[in-house]
């Protein structure tokens, strides 16, 4: 079982779509994020001065705000070999402290200034995760690794800065951890009585349960 934690938010990150060049193709993006001074309106979708750009596998209600935990930026400096890889690296809308994936719960819900969230899935990483850091098989390394992230549904729109606090307002009573929900989503292997769990699991995304799901049909 995880351990319901509070925390604080280090960093908020913002940016807007743009077209890059990867493999002699343009692509339009918004993994490039950089740091917002000052206070910022959290809204249903988003944040303002952020904008998804592929709506089919990015944004919507589940997926409103993507949070990646501080701590594991000291990590991926030595994995990638940087002296310095800045807040919102990632993609991450909200880089935490103290909300890490074996800590946080599907469900969890948080408050930060005067908006509230719901913990809705872990990350999946796409492609463009590789064209943040022009290195192919980061994304790879980073569904290995077993840092996601995860993302925020928006149960109530407010306004957040960075230095903010995180608290735990609520939890789901089925304790299912970011971490052990990824380990089973890649594992084909998984607990049965765990993606039994998942599957039925309410606060988890309809697109994960969907996953789960379809997992135990294949196994009936």
């Amino acid at each position: 079982m995880a351990e319901a934690v509070d925390g604080k938010l280090v960093s908020l990150n913002a940016g807007l779509p743009r077209e890059v060049e990867w493999r002699g193709e343009r692509i339009r993006t918004s993994i490039f994020k950089s740091p917002v001074a000052g206070r910022v309106r959290v809204r249903a979708e988003n944040i303002d001065g952020d904008r998804q750009s592929d709506l089919s596998v990015h944004g919507g209600i589940d997926k409103a705000v993507y949070a990646y935990p501080a701590e594991h930026y000291p990590f991926w400096r030595r994995e990638l070999g940087l002296a310095e890889l800045a807040w919102g690296s990632f993609g991450e809308n909200l880089t935490t402290e103290g909300l890490t994936e074996d800590r946080v719960c599907i469900g969890d819900r948080v408050r930060c200034g005067t908006a509230e969230f719901a913990v809705t899935q872990p990350r999946q990483p796409c492609f463009k995760l590789g064209l943040r850091f022009a290195w192919p098989d980061v994304v790879k390394r980073f569904q290995k690794s077993g840092r996601s992230g995860f993302y925020f549904a928006v149960t109530r729109e407010g306004e957040l800065a960075a230095g903010d606090s995180l608290e735990l307002i609520a939890a789901d009573g089925d304790r299912v951890s970011i971490a052990d929900a990824t380990r089973a989503f890649y594992d084909r292997d998984a607990d049965p009585a765990l993606v039994r769990r998942l599957a039925q699991l309410k606060p988890l995304s309809a697109s994960w349960r969907g996953h789960f799901r379809k997992v135990l049909g294949r196994r009936a």
